[in-house]
């Protein structure tokens, strides 16, 4: 009894610690493929088909959080200084309830975007989706990625995994309410993100016709 109890406790630590090796061993290595293409200074960025931005949290009222708020601003920064002819706003809209990209969309106009630069992707509901469908819905070849800092590695990591020439800017402006919940999760989500790509080969929830990101903006929405 003594010795069977003590191989299962062996069989546990061994399981545990290897698991725990191949964690740290995956968050290295997305964070070290990612590096050389994350920017601090706007103005080093490579110019780009489209700056993506991601979707973040909003309130129940439809305003952005902060978090979001900096990420669209970021967006805008880039679009603004010539980076790119075109804005993704990428998030989750499934339901009628909850929309990060109308939340998005309404602040982008209110700076006098041209309409048929803004892009809207309402099945955003991961980072993973969103690449995947910037890939094969809108036909993305090379991006700019905004988001925060925690989130940069994972990010660029997936999107050039799936094929697309992107680089990614930090858009922190503030210190975030529950960041260090995101960044102790960003651990787990980097390991969910490297399934997603190299062992599942996971399909978003929703794919659909073309939306060229070379066409009209509008076509996008809803």
């Amino acid at each position: 009894m003594k010795k069977s109890f003590k191989m299962f406790f062996l069989s546990v630590i061994s399981v545990f610690l290897i698991s725990t090796a191949s964690c740290i061993a995956i968050n290295v290595s997305i964070v070290n493929k990612s590096e050389d293409f994350i920017y601090r200074d706007l103005e080093k960025v490579p110019d780009s088909q489209v700056v993506i931005v991601l979707g973040a949290k909003v309130y129940e009222n439809g305003q952005m959080t902060d978090m979001l708020h900096d990420r669209v601003d970021t967006g805008l920064e880039l679009y603004e200084s010539g980076k790119a002819e075109k804005l993704l706003l990428s998030g989750d809209h499934g339901q009628k309830n909850y929309d990060e990209v109308n939340a998005m969309k309404k602040y982008v106009l209110e700076k006098s975007i041209p309409e048929e630069n803004i892009f809207l992707d309402h099945a955003g509901f991961s980072t993973y989706e969103s690449l995947y469908r910037a890939r094969d819905i809108f036909g993305v070849k090379n991006a700019i990625i905004v988001t925060q800092d925690f989130h940069l590695a994972r990010s660029v990591y997936t999107a050039r995994a799936l094929g697309i020439d992107a680089y990614g800017v930090n858009a922190d402006k503030h210190i975030y309410m529950g960041v260090r919940k995101n960044i102790a999760r960003e651990y787990l989500t980097r390991v969910k993100a490297f399934f997603d790509i190299h062992v599942l080969r996971s399909k978003p929830k929703f794919l659909g016709d073309p939306i060229p990101i070379t066409g009209d903006g509008r076509e996008s929405w809803d």
